[in-house]
């Protein structure tokens, strides 16, 4: 009997271990536009650059051009979005994450997965946050134009994490939940949602 308790924990802590995996990789390879295995087999959706090139600009700076800016994160919008209001069991939200450039010159914004973080809670219980499991951080600097946006998405699994990433048996059940994002320290306002 004690054998098979802890074969079932060892079990529960390898799926949760690779689901949290399977979410890191979708936000990394969201943000670069290189899809993995993991992210072609669900169909996840894709990243959204609202930033479109002018017809002939290569991606090649002229060897005068000045070097582009950091943004100053005051000037920079961090906004958060499901893909839906409900969802019915079974059905897991896509949490997306918006990052506007507010200010009047191109600048670049580090949004790889060591500055962001999606987290959902009910209440004040923290259900889950994407660096809990998180295996690598990696950086990612993006150059956003005047007014446009880097949108990265993250389907969650409908599972409960911890920081340290132990074992959580316990899945959040019906009811109504808050995803926040964050970029480095700036937080995204509340979008809400519920589970059914």
């Amino acid at each position: 009997m004690y054998r098979r308790r802890r074969l079932v924990v060892f079990i529960s802590l390898l799926i949760v271990l690779g689901l949290v995996t399977a979410g890191a990789v979708a936000i990394a390879s969201s943000l670069t536009g290189k899809a993995g295995p993991a992210t072609q087999a669900t169909n996840s959706p894709q990243p959204q650059d609202s930033q479109t090139a002018a017809p002939g600009v290569s991606g090649t700076a002229s060897p005068s051009a000045k070097a582009t800016p950091v943004c100053d994160l005051n000037l920079v919008t961090v906004a958060a979005s499901t893909d839906a209001g409900s969802y019915a069991a079974g059905k897991n939200p896509v949490l997306g994450m918006k990052v506007t450039n507010g200010g009047s010159t191109p600048c670049q914004v580090n949004v790889g997965t060591s500055q962001m973080e999606f987290q959902v809670t009910s209440g004040a219980d923290r259900i889950f946050s994407s660096r809990d499991c998180q295996a690598t951080s990696e950086d990612l600097v993006k150059t956003i134009l005047p007014g446009k946006s880097e949108t990265a998405n993250f389907v969650w699994q409908r599972n409960r994490t911890t920081e340290g990433c132990s074992v959580v048996n316990a899945k959040p059940g019906a009811g109504t939940y808050v995803f926040t994002a964050s970029l480095g320290n700036k937080v995204s306002p509340k979008a809400v949602f519920q589970l059914r």
